[in-house]
């Protein structure tokens, strides 16, 4: 079993950063791909940013590219989001996942991940 839990979310004005943290304990956090979805109310899971085993491979979705960076301290057992040029529409409740994974591969689909956070809210006002 694999718990994630996520911080660094907040109230921040547009223009504005944030950077978002998942600890992940009960397994080997290197053997993991990684991943960032956020959600709103009455809208599907979205896919924001995956990261691969030894950070080789990472990518992003459209609409944060640019000014969004996933990285992952296999040290520390922790992945990040560095949220930069922050805008109203990225307000969401942020969640990271967790996929076993032997290849090094990323993933882009929610329903491919084995283990969610419990999420953090991150509200951008204009």
């Amino acid at each position: 079993q694999v718990q994630l839990v996520e911080s660094g979310g907040g109230l921040v004005q547009a223009g504005g950063s944030l950077r978002l943290s998942c600890v992940a304990s009960g397994r080997t956090f290197s053997s993991f791909a990684m991943g960032w979805f956020r959600q709103t109310p009455g809208k599907e899971r979205e896919f924001v940013a995956t990261i691969s085993r030894s950070a080789l491979r990472t990518s992003y979705a459209d609409a944060v590219k640019g000014r969004f960076t996933i990285s992952r301290d296999d040290a520390k057992n922790t992945m990040y989001l560095q949220m930069n040029s922050l805008k109203p529409e990225d307000t969401a409740v942020y969640y990271c996942a967790a996929k076993v994974d032997i290849f090094g591969s990323i993933s882009y689909g929610a329903r491919n991940y084995d283990y969610w956070g419990q999420g953090t809210q991150v509200t951008v006002s204009s």
